[in-house]
């Protein structure tokens, strides 16, 4: 089968390999239909390890992904605990937590401590045609739901579980910044859950219209200081929830300096550097909360119904489509910012 892996720093390829071969117990065959592009895909593709874990041979990218089952093992049951069946057109959860753990059986499987995820080293991810998977990971998808929008299931998911840890009420004030992916759907799911106003901030201005068509004001980051617009839009005050969604470097401190006394902070994004630095005596001074936002947990049922229900616009944010003989191009494309990309989606 086809497969695009990579060997370092820019070297990705595509590439020949083995067939996955039967599924066994619990387990499904999944020819995969669409995967998106992810800002940690990036950082992989830019530099060869996410965070603190580097890629140590060669490996396949992708976990935003959708798929047909094939075939299953015996004994397997989807992520609704449901028989699942050969030919359901599932999303697929990329996180496969061992459940035993004392961080899974506390309800955190997004903490587990033995968490294998799909495309972080030395896990295969999703840019290829074949895959085996858990079945319990598979979450069948209704007819309203197509394979583009199953596999931005999952960022949708991550946007989900870092709204949760904000803890929003109606009315509250809201800074997002980044209007990537993850920081168009924190915005969506932010509106939604009845916050006023919410601004986010992001330099390429493609993005921020799109911010905007969704309730957002939007800031242009290299033309305005974000920073002295909210405090003079919220009257010096600040917002009461800054959700950091770029790539946590002198945005941490921006968000930092955007929320109100007694504020929250969320942190979804990753430094391609894995440090971020933070003034001490503002966050003391100001008493805020803290968080850093771990991907998602138990958010598919949720996410599928906010898709079903048309609540979220998960295909505004599709602006190319490419197919995996051609991932080289689309990760070139991504990296560059070039032909206002938003979210790039792969097709095996």
């Amino acid at each position: 089968m086809l497969a695009a892996r990579l060997h370092g720093p820019r070297d990705l390829r595509i590439e020949h390999i083995p067939h996955p071969g039967t599924p066994g117990r619990g387990e499904a065959l999944l020819r995969v239909r669409c995967t998106g592009m992810c800002g940690s895909d990036l950082h992989s593709y830019l530099d060869a390890r996410i965070g603190d874990t580097p890629i140590e041979g060669s490996l396949i990218l992708g976990h935003e992904f959708s798929a047909v089952v094939e075939a299953v093992g015996s004994g397997s049951l989807d992520g609704n605990s449901e028989p699942l069946k050969p030919g359901a057109r599932v999303a697929v959860d990329p996180a496969q937590p061992c459940h035993r753990c004392e961080l899974c059986e506390h309800g955190h499987p997004n903490l587990c401590c033995r968490l294998a995820f799909c495309g972080n080293y030395p896990y295969g991810g999703s840019f290829c045609e074949w895959m085996r998977m858990p079945a319990r990971s598979c979450f069948p998808m209704p007819k309203s739901i197509d394979d583009e929008a199953a596999a931005l299931l999952e960022p949708l998911g991550v946007a989900m579980h870092a709204v949760d840890f904000s803890k929003l009420r109606v009315g509250y004030s809201v800074a997002i910044i980044g209007a990537g992916p993850i920081g168009l759907l924190i915005l969506q799911l932010a509106k939604l859950a009845g916050a006023d106003p919410v601004f986010i901030t992001d330099k390429l201005p493609w993005r921020l219209k799109l911010a905007q068509k969704w309730g957002g004001i939007p800031i242009h980051c290299e033309k305005e200081d974000p920073v002295k617009q909210v405090n003079a839009e919220t009257r010096g005050r600040g917002v009461d929830v800054a959700i950091e969604a770029a790539w946590a470097d002198h945005s941490v401190e921006q968000a930092a300096e955007m929320a109100r006394l007694g504020g929250r902070l969320v942190f979804v994004g990753i430094p391609g550097g894995d440090q971020f630095s933070l003034k001490h005596s503002n966050a003391r001074r100001k008493g805020l909360t803290i968080i850093m936002s771990r991907r998602m947990k138990h958010a598919y049922p949720r996410a599928i119904r906010l898709a079903e229900q048309g609540r979220v616009d998960l295909h505004g944010l599709v602006s190319h489509r490419f197919p995996l003989k051609r991932i080289v191009e689309a990760f070139q494309l991504n990296t560059a910012y070039k032909d206002k990309v938003v979210k790039v989606i792969i097709k095996s």
